[in-house]
C-alpha cells in the first residue's frame, strides 16, 4: 500500500470516527427510567477491588491453573 492510500484511508477512519462521535445521544444518565431502582453507589476502594484487583487475581488463578495442568513435554 502506497503514503497516498494509506493517508486516505486514515482520513476516511478518523472521519467516520469524529462523525460517529457528534452524532451519537448523550447516555442520559440523569433521566431515570421507569422502574429504574439504583443501589448505593460504589466507593472508591470497592471500585478498585472490583475493577483492578479482581480482574487481575483472575487471570493470576487461570494462568497459575494452565501452568499446573500443562501436560505439554518440558523441554531442558
Amino acid at each position: 500500500m502506497d503514503k497516498k492510500n494509506a493517508m486516505r484511508a486514515g482520513a476516511v477512519a478518523a472521519g467516520t470516527t469524529l462523525m460517529m462521535l457528534l452524532m451519537s445521544s448523550p447516555a442520559l444518565a440523569l433521566t431515570r427510567d421507569d422502574g429504574d431502582d439504583p443501589g448505593p453507589g460504589l466507593s472508591v476502594m470497592e471500585t478498585i477491588v472490583q475493577f483492578v484487583v479482581a480482574p487481575i487475581a483472575l487471570f493470576v488463578v487461570i494462568a497459575g491453573l494452565v501452568m499446573i495442568f500443562d501436560k505439554s513435554k518440558k523441554q531442558v
